[in-house]
């Protein structure tokens, strides 16, 4: 074990208070919550179905606020379940519980289809006045989302098949994808670890832990590759069966009006971010030289300067991240205060606990929820300050209700990492030991990196599986293992020697199971996050109120009207080219203090 293992962080009892929702995997109330649910849609669909197109704008107003009631009272047993099951995968009783709550929320959403439905079916020239009604402000934007999805709605018969099929369908082999990930055990130091564990020594500064790390990663995978296989041929050919369906042009099309931004827009973030790879070739060529190496492997990308080799306990990372929101808007840190006292973190690594972080925004009456893996690094300390951020977004989004609250995933990563840019700028700002702030500054680069190139290039890994499934059938590991290592080869050009051994790296990833076409949403808010960010240091005066102002209108408008106030132009052609030569300049800097420290 590496000494950064054997430390105790503080994190090891940072477990988080589900009592807020429910008491226990069998508390009555869980299924009295989605009894009352059950009624209420009931009775919604006897007083409004088949009523929808002539309601006046009052009715309509009723009716939209009772649909956001129920879903609103429905949504919870959902996420206590995940929540619950997400901290411990191997527990069946939590894996039952998960499944009964999809299979109850199905139905609720069967007998609720017509109203988005028919809403949708009303002409035009009558749907618009009553969007611009006064009445309908509060409601105005999703409204207009509705509608927008409109020529890929089905008729309510096959809706409600659809949605019954879900739960046995998609739902289930994702939920056996992360079972099987989180349940599997890895060789390290002669014993059997979860995968976050071997991860994490990726991290390391010695060479030869991280060559071990990444050969003990690739021999678990190995043995789970048939199952992980044909669970991504299963999954790649159900979402093709969905878009033949809803006639959707592309693979990508109903991810992108989800997050409310169409094909071409998207289509220029990549051809932008991919023109760009040689600032990923320039970095890492620099990054040889700094670890006196004459050739990086793909386990030493992440590896650190040695003056970056500090341990954070949960204290200290929690001090910093507190006290870098404080100096942005005192605000933040009242947010953050309330996460850490109120126990709203789960933060130490456990057997069967899922992978990764996150936040989960749950309701307007209720709160959001983190989860995190914390060990001690860096990285771990802007991963709190990452899902701090989510959090704070959701909390103050809470007030424009639970069908406006959640964002599209172009935003929601906006209120992450501008946190993180605070925290990393905060950080640089009290070190004067230039070779710290040089593997700080790597850090940070290397952090970008990952979200901005590293998830386009696995968005065309993405595009390569779903088209090949849609043209030529089934893919073996083989091919999908092709198209990885060509996509994270193309990505690092002659800078990083990526071996055919990392080619069964796409099988533990369960965005592309869980989240068809996620990924490239990272890359679009970390690009925005630099522009918010330059604007910020242009012009701090009230930015940080207009901040606040624009996370609590969650997802109650279009992406580029809610960053408007803030000076940013969604809208620009040039906007992502702007973004990415901020990156370019901070390889720059780091060139820079390379030769200032050598």
């Amino acid at each position: 074990m590496t000494e950064s293992t054997q430390k105790l962080t503080g994190a090891e009892n940072v477990a988080w208070n589900l009592a807020d929702l429910y008491s226990a995997v069998d508390d009555p109330a869980i299924d009295q919550t989605l009894d009352e649910a059950d009624a209420r849609a009931n009775q919604l669909a006897e007083q409004y179905k088949g009523r929808i197109a002539d309601l006046d704008t009052e009715e309509l107003r009723a009716l939209v606020e009772e649909y956001e009631a129920i879903q609103e009272a429905a949504y919870l047993p959902g996420a206590y379940a995940y929540l619950l099951w997400s901290t411990n995968t191997e527990d069946p009783a939590r894996g039952a519980l998960r499944q009964k709550v999809q299979e109850r929320s199905s139905q609720l959403d069967q007998k609720l289809v017509f109203v988005e439905l028919e809403w949708a079916a009303v002409p035009d020239d009558k749907a618009q006045p009553m969007i611009d009604n006064p009445v309908l402000e509060p409601y105005k934007h999703w409204l207009e989302v509705v509608r927008l999805r409109r020529p890929y709605m089905l008729s309510e018969p096959e809706e409600k098949i659809l949605s019954e099929k879900t739960v046995t369908g998609k739902g289930a082999w994702s939920r056996f994808f992360n079972e099987v990930i989180s349940s599997s055990r890895y060789e390290w130091e002669g014993k059997p670890v979860p995968l976050e564990g071997v991860l994490n020594r990726l991290y390391e500064t010695d060479r030869d832990i991280r060559k071990r790390a990444a050969a003990a990663v690739t021999g678990g995978l190995e043995k789970n590759i048939r199952t992980t296989t044909y669970i991504f041929n299963t999954l790649l050919a159900d979402k093709a069966s969905d878009d033949r369906l809803r006639k959707f042009p592309s693979w990508i099309s109903a991810r992108n009006i989800s997050n409310e931004v169409d094909d071409e827009s998207v289509e220029a973030l990549v051809e932008a971010v991919t023109g760009r790879y040689d600032i990923v070739a320039r970095y890492y060529k620099l990054k040889a030289k700094l670890l006196g190496l004459d050739e990086l492997y793909h386990y030493d990308r992440y590896a650190p300067l040695p003056a970056a080799d500090h341990f954070y306990t949960w204290e200290e990372a929690s001090q910093i991240v507190l006290d870098s929101y404080e100096a942005f808007a005192p605000r933040m840190r009242e947010i953050v205060q309330e996460f850490l006292d109120k126990s709203w973190v789960d933060a130490p690594i456990r057997p069967g606990k899922l992978g990764g972080a996150y936040s989960a925004g749950l309701t307007p009456s209720s709160h959001p929820y983190i989860m995190l893996n914390f060990e001690g690094k860096m990285r771990n300390v802007m991963t709190l300050a990452h899902e701090l951020g989510h959090g704070i977004h959701q909390y103050l989004s809470r007030e424009v209700g639970m069908l406006q609250s959640h964002t599209p995933l172009t935003t929601a990563e906006t209120a992450s990492t501008f946190g993180e840019m605070l925290i990393f700028q905060a950080m640089m700002e009290r070190e004067n030991n230039p070779k710290v702030q040089l593997a700080m500054l790597t850090g940070k680069i290397e952090d970008s990196f990952a979200t901005i190139f590293r998830q386009i290039a696995m968005n065309r890994f993405e595009h390569g599986i779903h088209t090949h499934r849609r043209e030529k059938g089934e893919l073996s590991t083989d091919e999908i293992s092709g198209y990885w290592l060509q996509t994270q080869r193309d990505m690092f050009i002659d800078s990083l020697n990526i071996t055919d051994d990392y080619g069964l790296w796409w099988s533990y990833v369960h965005h592309f199971t869980d989240y068809p076409g996620y990924v490239y949403a990272y890359s679009f808010g970390e690009l925005l996050v630099m522009a918010l960010y330059a604007r910020y240091e242009q012009a701090p005066d009230g930015f940080a109120d207009a901040y606040l102002e624009m996370l609590g209108k969650g997802g109650s408008d279009w992406p580029h009207a809610i960053v408007k106030p803030l000076g940013v132009d969604l809208k620009d052609p040039g906007f992502w080219s702007h973004g990415l030569q901020i990156l370019d300049d901070m390889v720059s800097k780091a060139e820079t203090l390379a030769k200032e420290t050598s």
